[in-house]
Formats: C-alpha cells, structure tokens, sequence
C-alpha cells in the first residue's frame, strides 16, 4: 500500500508520524481542503508528467495551473501528463495519492514556487485520504529525487486573477 511506503520512507527522517489520514477522501484539492480545513491553495497537488520518456512530478499550489508555455520552454517538451495506469506503474502511487516522496529513483521531482508564498503546504502522503503538513523547506528536503524549484504555473498571482 502506497501510505505504507510513504510512512516507512519518512520514519528515516522521524516524521512519520506526522501523517494525517482522515475518513474522507482527499483526493481532489477541493476534497482536500476540506479534510485539511485549510483554503485549497494551500494544498499541494502533486502532477505527473512525462519528459523524455521519463516520470517527472511537479509539486504545485492548489490554485495553480500549468501555463503549457513555461512548461515548454522550462523542459523542452510539451506538458504530457500520465495516465491513471502510468501513474500507478511508473510513479508508484495512484492518482489522488500521488506524492513526491518514496519514488522509485528515475523519478525526478521539481516543486513549484506558487507554493512560497505559504509557510505550510498539504501534499498527499501515498493514499487518496492522508496528508503531511510540510514548510517549502520540509517539502524539498523530504522529496525523493528533488531537482529544483521551477516557475512552470499560473492562475495563482493577485495580478493574473
């Protein structure tokens, strides 16, 4: 199980604990939200992609969406996402659990900056009903196979409402 994985990856860093799953689903930001009791942007949604026939994720604000353009120009390609069954296959964890830690090691993860202007963020922990409460900082120290920060979104800045 997905949730399993993430716990025993984050036991190395002693936050296992720090999991919260609830009796709802979390699988939308929306759903998320809710079960947090945070506004929906402070939820961090995890997107998989492919680059080169590699399973990237970008770990996004919960407002944000991907501007395909600063996909593009940022990793040459145009934005594909994976399939539900890619996703279960080459990521490891299903949609709505998907999450950027305990990844198989060719999947690299990039987070995004419309997730700075929070001192928390909620990404999944494995399962489409759990969540970390993680800083920017916690995020890229925890990420499996973290690259770097990357500005690859939109929608989510007062002056773009």
């Amino acid at each position: 199980m997905s949730i399993q994985k993430v716990r025993e990856y984050f036991t190395q860093f002693g936050i296992q604990d720090r999991i919260r799953e609830f009796d709802v689903s979390s699988a939308t930001v929306d759903l998320a939200a809710i079960a947090v009791g945070v506004e929906g942007a402070r939820i961090a949604k995890s997107l998989s992609f492919k680059v080169n026939d590699e399973p990237i994720i970008i770990v996004v604000a919960g407002d944000a969406k991907v501007d395909n353009s600063a996909y593009k120009k940022f990793f040459h390609t145009k934005a594909k996402m994976l399939t539900h069954e890619e996703a279960h296959e080459l990521i490891g964890h299903d949609v709505g659990g998907v999450c950027s830690f305990a990844l198989p090691e060719n999947v690299k993860v990039y987070l995004d900056v419309s997730m700075k202007r929070f001192d928390t963020v909620f990404p999944a922990a494995g399962s489409s009903n759990s969540a970390i409460e993680l800083t920017c900082e916690e995020l890229e120290k925890y990420s499996s196979n973290f690259v770097e920060w990357v500005d690859v979104c939109k929608a989510w800045r007062p002056e773009e409402g």
